[in-house]
């Protein structure tokens, strides 16, 4: 399975691997603490309908999750597959970079 990620991500080593995977979950647990500031600070109750909560949720989990990854996979130095990660993720959605 390991083999399989590196060959597709293009991946030199396994210590380059493990560096990748601490990033997203660094990333991921992060996304989750500012979520629950905005959260906070929008004073967020269970009687907020779901719909509500659900945009609320994704507005702010994905832009600060692509942040987290692009701040912490340059500290970890990683850059450049972090920026083609993000490039491959915007043309998803529409938006071309390059």
């Amino acid at each position: 399975m390991f083999k399989r990620l590196k060959e597709k991500w293009n991946v030199d080593s396994d210590l380059q691997l493990i560096v990748i995977f601490v990033v997203f979950s660094i990333s991921g647990s992060g996304a989750l603490v500012i979520r629950k500031l905005v959260f906070h600070w929008l004073d967020y109750s269970p009687d907020w309908p779901f719909w509500l909560s659900a945009i609320v949720y994704v507005l702010t989990i994905v832009p600060a999750y692509q942040i987290m990854l692009m701040l912490f996979g340059t500290l970890l130095g990683q850059f450049t597959f972090f920026w083609n990660f993000e490039k491959k993720l915007l043309r998803r959605f529409g938006i071309k970079i390059d």
